[in-house]
C-alpha cells in the first residue's frame, strides 16, 4: 500500500516539473484534489466521515490513464492517515457519430484491507440536451456481476459573479444504478440478502464551479437514496438510515 501511495506521488510531481514536454507530445494531464465529508459509492457508504480523494489523469489521443484515490481523514474505521482505496483506470473514447461517442476500459479496484477486483465497462454519450449517458459495468472477479448507471447532467456557465470576471458556474447532475441479481448478492447482504435485481440508487450533485488562476474551486452538494426496498433494508454500510446528504470541494487543474 505505501508503495502504491509514494507511486501516486512520484507521478503527480513528475506531471507537475514537466508540464511544458508534455504539452508539446500532444500528452494532456488532469490532476484533481476532492474533499468530502461522507464517501458514497453507488449507494454505500465506504466511509462516514472526511475523505481526501487525489486523482490523476493522462490523456494521450483517445487514451486516458488514471489514478485516484481515497484516504480517510479521521479514525473512521481505524484508517486515519491511510489510503483505503486505490483505483487504477484505462479508458478509450471514441466520437463513433456526429452526437454520439463511446467509452470502453477497465477499473482495477485495489483495497489494502480488502479484497481486489477489478471491472471493464463500455458506454454511450450523447451531445443532446441534458447530456444523457449510459455505462455498464461489468466485474470480472469473484463477483461476476453487473451494474448499470443512467445518467444526465446541464451546465450553466454563470449564474453569478464571484468578482469581476470571475463568474459561479452551476452543474447539475443525476444518475440511477440498476444492479444485477449477482452484484447484488455480493454488495448487498446484511440484515438481509438481495437476492435479485434490481434498482440501487439515485444520486443528485448540484456543484459550483469557480475558475481561479489555473485552478477550478468546485463546491458541491449531493444526496443519494436507496431505491429497492431490499436494498434499503439490506444496506450493508449503514443500517440506520438509506438517503445520505454530503458536501465536498474540488480543486482540478489541467495541462
Amino acid at each position: 500500500m505505501k508503495r502504491s501511495v509514494l507511486g501516486l506521488l512520484v507521478v503527480v510531481a513528475a506531471m507537475s516539473v514537466n508540464v511544458t514536454s508534455f504539452a508539446m507530445d500532444g500528452i494532456g494531464v488532469d490532476v484533481s484534489a476532492d474533499f468530502y465529508n461522507k464517501y458514497v459509492w453507488r449507494g454505500q457508504v465506504l466511509n462516514d466521515d472526511y475523505a481526501f480523494q487525489p486523482g490523476i489523469n493522462i490523456t494521450f489521443d483517445k487514451f486516458t490513464a488514471g489514478i485516484w484515490g481515497s484516504l480517510d481523514m479521521t479514525d473512521y474505521g481505524d484508517n486515519s492517515g491511510e489510503f483505503t482505496e486505490i483505483d487504477y483506470s484505462l479508458d478509450y473514447t471514441k466520437a463513433i457519430l456526429e452526437s454520439v461517442d463511446l467509452s470502453v476500459g477497465v477499473i482495477h479496484y485495489y483495497f489494502p484491507s480488502g479484497e481486489d477486483t477489478t471491472e471493464v465497462y463500455w458506454g454511450f454519450a450523447f451531445d443532446l440536451p441534458l447530456s444523457p449517458s449510459v455505462t455498464v459495468y461489468h466485474d470480472v472477479d469473484d463477483v461476476k456481476g453487473t451494474y448499470v448507471s443512467v445518467g444526465v447532467g446541464h451546465s450553466i456557465e454563470k449564474i453569478a459573479e464571484l468578482c469581476p470576471e470571475t463568474p459561479i458556474g452551476m452543474e447539475i447532475s443525476a444518475s440511477l444504478g440498476w444492479g444485477s441479481e449477482s452484484y447484488n448478492k455480493t454488495y448487498w447482504n446484511n440484515v438481509v440478502q438481495v437476492d435479485e435485481s434490481a434498482l440501487n440508487d439515485l444520486a443528485v450533485s448540484v456543484a459550483f464551479p469557480v475558475v481561479l488562476g489555473n485552478w477550478t474551486v468546485t463546491p458541491s452538494f449531493n444526496y443519494v437514496t436507496l431505491m429497492d426496498s431490499e436494498v434499503r433494508k439490506s444496506d450493508a454500510y449503514n443500517g440506520t438510515s438509506s438517503d445520505y446528504f454530503f458536501t465536498g470541494i474540488s480543486l482540478s487543474t489541467s495541462f
